[in-house]
């Protein structure tokens, strides 16, 4: 006691001697003490000043909206595989996510949380081999606590569903959920989700929050850090800071948002967001339009009206073909004889067709007075005297009576 009593007498000596050693312990120790509270809550990234972490976080949440699905490039399959693998894989570390927990939810919620990741699993890689579903389910939970996406699965799952563009997941705004789901590719993919939503994690994806088909390109491709190939899907995590683990600091909310997307998500068809006075104001102006270039007519009330299809004579539609046929790089040269007659450079010959057959004055000596049937006669019929068949035809040639 005594040693203690004359510590505490010496020590307010000491500090007035010695402030300036004290004032920078006890800032390192406030710096200690930051630092251990941010590792223990997952900080989102590394220390800033006051009022900067809101501002950044809303650009990466822009940054998260354009890489929605929708945003491809519009190249050929061949091209785009080519793309693809011309794009190396990070040679950085590529550590396993933690395991996602559902311990605050109810009974309801984990329903709910169960049903969406299923969807996404479902509709995302239902073909896919067992791997490529679980990469998919482990993308949607690393999102769910990322500040860049909603901090639901059923959120994250159907994030910008309600537009036509601008979905994370292309299932859920290009109509596929007007397809009723397969029961047994149904039955697995639940079994993936809810291995996932247990704590199961597939460690080969990391904490990837991007993924798409290895026969697209999205324009986005470029801007993230490619991580792994599983299956058809090639995955991707946001590069510096907001890619590194302690950037999953988010929360899961506990509450799921009651998404009634079965059968659509109520996505209207083309023909169906348009209000029927749009489209009767679109009808109107296009029938003006026509109207003044001849094409259209009026109706019994004199209003304008869009002929939809104008009848061709024999002749009109026959030079059309052949000029269209003319015109066609693309077509081989028995498809171009087919249509226009034409054969290159050799003489012009007659298009197919049962109306463009020679006249009988044309046709060879021993062809005249033959008339050709495709169908044998009907019984009972008189018999007929023809020359036999061609090998390998199948017309049969029965001489005129």
């Amino acid at each position: 006691m005594t040693a203690l009593a004359l510590t505490a007498q010496r020590l307010p000596a000491a500090i007035r001697q010695h402030w300036r050693t004290f004032a920078v312990i006890g800032a390192m120790v406030a710096i200690w003490l930051v630092a251990a509270v941010s590792v223990v809550r997952g900080g989102l990234q590394p220390a800033l000043p006051e009022g900067a972490l809101p501002a950044a976080q809303a650009r990466l949440q822009a940054a998260a909206a354009a890489t929605s699905a929708t945003q491809l490039k519009q190249v050929s399959v061949n091209n785009a595989l080519a793309m693809n693998a011309a794009i190396p894989i990070a040679n950085a570390a590529n550590p396993a996510a933690a395991p996602f927990r559902l311990a605050s939810s109810g009974a309801a919620d984990r329903l709910r949380s169960l049903d969406c990741l299923t969807a996404a699993v479902y509709y995302e890689a239902a073909t896919e081999p067992l791997n490529g579903q679980r990469g998919v389910a482990q993308v949607v939970l690393n999102r769910v606590r990322h500040p860049a996406y909603p901090n639901t699965v059923c959120g994250v799952v159907f994030e910008g569903a309600r537009r036509s563009t601008g979905c994370q997941f292309s299932f859920s705004c290009d109509g596929s959920l007007r397809r009723a789901p397969m029961a047994a590719h149904w039955g697995r993919a639940r079994q993936v989700a809810e291995a996932a939503l247990n704590g199961y994690v597939y460690a080969p994806v990391g904490w990837a929050t991007h993924y798409h088909a290895n026969y697209v390109v999205p324009y986005w491709a470029s801007s993230l850090v490619k991580s792994a190939n599983v299956g058809m899907h090639i995955f991707y995590r946001w590069r510096g800071g907001w890619g590194r683990p302690n950037a999953f600091g988010s929360r899961y909310a506990g509450v799921e948002p009651a998404i009634a997307w079965r059968g659509g998500f109520g996505q209207p068809l083309p023909a169906e967001a348009m209000s029927a006075s749009a489209r009767d104001a679109l009808a109107a102006q296009a029938a003006v339009e026509a109207a003044t270039v001849g094409s259209a007519s009026v109706d019994s009330f004199q209003r304008a009206v869009l002929r939809r299809y104008e009848p061709f004579r024999r002749d009109t539609a026959n030079a059309q073909i052949a000029e269209r046929a003319r015109a066609d790089v693309n077509l081989s040269a028995s498809q171009r004889w087919a249509l226009s007659g034409e054969a290159g450079s050799g003489p012009p010959q007659r298009q197919l067709g049962r109306n463009n057959a020679a006249p009988a004055a044309e046709q060879p000596r021993e062809l005249q007075g033959v008339r050709y049937r495709w169908d044998p006669a009907p019984p009972g019929a008189a018999p007929v005297n023809a020359p036999p068949p061609a090998t390998g035809g199948n017309a049969v040639e029965t001489a005129a009576r």
